[in-house]
């Protein structure tokens, strides 16, 4: 079966493939993120490490009267926005698939581009809930991580986060891959029978 390449010249071949690599850039700034809380007492060095999916619990005697519990579960916030990127690029690719391969079937079959489109739909608004669920849950985990040395009666140590850009630019990615596909819409709304219908109906009339 031959491939037809052409569909990358065209607005929904190319959204798709811009899709699918910001998708990946989205989960992977979140699954590959090592946070830690530093702490320095009497020369003696520290740290206690969070991962993905950010279920964070940091119970540690530092040092006499220094201590750190931080307990925070942000779990379900990540889980989603991680989810959400996965299936938008495996589907992104799924569908990348059936443009090249199967191209006439789709433009054939009034079926498939309204399914594609239904689905995109979804995919939208699942990355605009998604990232404002991983926003909140961010700015959650910052709290609860970001320690000060008095609050925890550690006033003679040194307690210092480590940065949080890599989380915060997956926020901009959810963000950003929600106005991709939604701006795909328009580009897919054009394949199926809705618009085509009106548009003959417009050529009738006049």
């Amino acid at each position: 079966m031959d491939f037809n390449l052409a569909v990358f010249q065209e607005p929904r071949g190319v959204m798709r493939i811009v899709q699918f690599i910001f998708s990946i850039c989205a989960f992977a700034t979140i699954t590959g993120y090592t946070g830690f809380i530093q702490s320095d007492c009497q020369n003696t060095l520290t740290k206690h490490t969070f991962v993905y999916p950010f279920e964070v619990i940091i119970q540690a005697n530092i040092s006499t009267n220094c201590s750190l519990n931080i307990v925070g579960d942000f779990s379900s916030d990540a889980k989603f926005f991680v989810t959400t990127g996965v299936l938008a690029m495996l589907y992104s690719l799924a569908i990348m698939v059936v443009y090249t391969k199967l191209d006439k079937m789709y433009k054939s079959d009034a079926k498939i581009p309204l399914i594609d489109f239904v689905i995109t739909v979804i995919f939208a608004v699942l990355w605009l809930s998604s990232s404002a669920a991983w926003a909140n849950g961010l700015t959650g985990l910052k709290t609860d991580t970001t320690v000060v040395s008095n609050k925890n009666n550690c006033a003679h140590c040194n307690l210092s986060t480590s940065s949080y850009s890599t989380l915060n630019i997956s926020v901009i990615f959810g963000f950003l891959n929600f106005f991709l596909w939604a701006s795909d819409l328009w580009f897919l709304y054009k394949e199926t029978s809705w618009f085509q219908g009106n548009q003959r109906q417009t050529g009738d009339g006049v």
